[in-house]
């Protein structure tokens, strides 16, 4: 499809057409709108992903904070012991220079709450992280589930 021409010293030069690039374009937006219905046609799947992301996330910063400083947070030093140091409890005295999350912040949850922590935690030893969801409530169904980081057991 590609047009080779002579250059000086008797190269050939390899290029596309505008032709290619509009028909490469045209195919591009096709699989985009086709993502774009299929993340629009589930926007609380994509939620709650998001906050089990945001999670694995958080639960990997509060570990490279434990590797560092040789505990976890507790519960009063909360999540924003990952953005800065503490100044509460126990003294991080090996506090990584610029925190443990990117871009310096604490994610928010997809709903706009932020992420509850508990430290030594009830369902796991060392922490819990969870949202409540969309109701911003404990429990529910769907959207309004609970996005935890423990393994649930039917009672």
């Amino acid at each position: 499809m590609s047009e080779r021409k002579t250059v000086a010293g008797g190269r050939m030069a390899a290029g596309f057409t505008l032709l290619e690039i509009l028909i490469v374009i045209t195919i591009l937006g096709i699989l985009a709108s086709l993502v774009a219905v299929k993340i629009m046609d589930r926007p609380a799947e994509a939620r709650a992903m998001k906050a089990q992301l945001d999670i694995k996330t958080l639960e990997n910063a509060l570990k490279l904070f434990k590797l560092d400083n040789a505990f976890y947070p507790t519960s009063d030093q909360g999540l924003r012991a990952l953005v800065e140091n503490p100044t509460v409890g126990r003294q991080a005295n090996n506090w990584r220079e610029g925190g443990y999350l990117e871009k310096g912040a604490l994610p928010k949850d997809p709903w706009g709450q932020d992420y509850m922590y508990l430290s030594p935690g009830l369902h796991n030893k060392d922490f819990d992280l969870w949202s409540y969801g969309g109701d911003r409530e404990e429990g529910g169904e769907g959207e309004d589930a609970d996005i935890i980081n423990w393994v649930e057991v039917n009672k």
